[in-house]
């Protein structure tokens, strides 16, 4: 008997317990943050002219144009800055929104 139990090491470790963390780990840290960079995603996929948007850098603007990869906003009359569309943190107002207001 001892030399089967030599030949098998594997059955001797406690494999549950590190699935069981790997699992709550899963859930309290890796889904989490996909479900928000899936909501980031959605968020730059909508933005259209006219919103108003925060930039990471906390700079306030609506945007003007758009395009592939970037989007220009104006800041203030006269003002326009050209920003990575990754770099949005929130759409603030939308058009649709202000006409539903209305």
């Amino acid at each position: 008997m001892p030399a089967q139990q030599a030949a098998n090491p594997l059955a001797q470790l406690p494999i549950i317990p590190y699935l069981l963390i790997f699992v709550i780990f899963y859930f309290l840290v890796f889904k989490p943050q996909k479900d928000k960079q899936k909501k980031q995603k959605n968020m730059v996929e909508s933005m259209k002219k006219n919103d108003q948007i925060i930039t990471a850098g906390g700079m306030h603007g609506t945007i003007v144009s758009l395009k592939e990869k970037t989007i220009t906003i104006r800041v203030d009359e006269g003002v326009k800055i050209e920003f990575d569309r990754e770099s949005i943190s929130k759409v603030v107002t939308s058009e649709s929104k202000k006409e539903k207001k209305s």
